[in-house]
C-alpha cells in the first residue's frame, strides 16, 4: 500500500509560499546590482576621459606630454593643509574640481614663481572651462610669502603642508624632487598626471584642454 503525504489545502487564488531565505537572497542580489550600477555611473566619466585621451588619443594619435601616474594615487586622508589663518583642513576637501599642484618653500624663488606663472596661464587659456581648475601651491615651510607673489597670484590657494607627507604621495622623476614638477589631481581626488621639470606651458595647456574636453565632471 502506497502512502501519500497529506498537505494542507491553500485558499483559492493564494500565491505559493516563499521561504524567508529566498526573499533575503533576492534582496541581497538586488542590492548588490544597485551598488555596482552606482559605482559604474560615478566612475564612468573619469574612466571615459582617460580612455579617450590615452587609448583613442584624439589629437591625431599623439601621446600626452605629462606622465600618467599608474596606479592612481588618491589624496591621503591624513594629508592636511593649513592656511594663513591657521585653520587646518584635509587636502581631500578640495575634491570636486581639477587641481593643479605645485610644491615649494614659502620664500618662492625664481623656479617657484615660474611654476605659479605657468599654472595661472594654463588655467586662464581654458576660457570658460577655467573655473573647473583650482591652482594650489603646497608650501613646505613657514617662510612668509613675498607680497609681490601674493598679489600676482590671488586665485592660487597658498597652503602649508608637511613636506614628508607630500614626498610620500607625489612621485618625482629620477634626479628630481616634487618641487621640480607640476601635478594634476582629478575631481575624484586621484593624483593622475605629472609634468616634467622645466616644462613647456603650451604642451601642458594641450594636455589640460584635452582632459577637460573628454571629462564631464569637475
Amino acid at each position: 500500500m502506497s502512502m501519500q503525504t497529506s498537505r494542507s489545502p491553500q485558499p483559492a487564488g493564494a500565491s505559493p509560499r516563499r521561504t524567508p531565505t529566498e526573499g533575503q537572497h533576492g534582496s541581497w542580489r538586488r542590492g548588490r546590482w544597485i551598488l555596482l550600477l552606482l559605482v559604474i555611473v560615478c566612475g564612468a566619466p573619469i574612466a571615459i576621459s582617460y580612455f579617450m585621451y590615452y587609448v583613442v588619443k584624439p589629437a591625431g594619435g599623439s601621446t600626452s606630454y605629462g606622465t600618467l601616474i599608474e596606479p592612481q594615487r588618491p589624496i591621503p586622508g591624513a594629508l592636511t593643509v593649513t592656511g594663513d589663518d591657521g585653520r587646518a583642513q584635509p587636502l581631500a576637501s578640495l575634491r570636486g574640481r581639477w587641481l593643479m599642484l605645485s610644491v615649494d618653500g614659502g620664500a618662492c624663488g625664481e623656479p617657484c614663481v615660474k611654476k605659479l606663472f605657468f599654472m595661472r596661464q594654463v588655467r586662464a587659456t581654458q576660457g570658460a572651462e577655467r573655473e573647473r581648475i583650482v591652482t594650489v601651491w603646497l608650501r613646505t615651510d613657514d617662510a612668509p610669502v613675498p607680497d609681490a607673489v601674493r598679489r600676482a597670484y590671488p586665485d592660487t590657494r597658498m597652503v602649508r603642508a608637511d613636506p614628508a607627507a607630500l614626498a610620500a604621495w607625489l612621485p618625482a622623476e629620477a634626479a628630481t624632487s616634487n618641487e621640480d614638477h607640476i601635478y594634476m589631481v582629478d575631481p575624484n581626488g586621484n593624483l593622475m598626471m605629472r609634468f616634467p621639470s622645466q616644462p613647456d606651458p603650451s604642451k601642458i595647456k594641450g594636455d589640460v584642454t584635452k582632459l577637460l574636453k573628454w571629462s564631464s565632471i569637475g
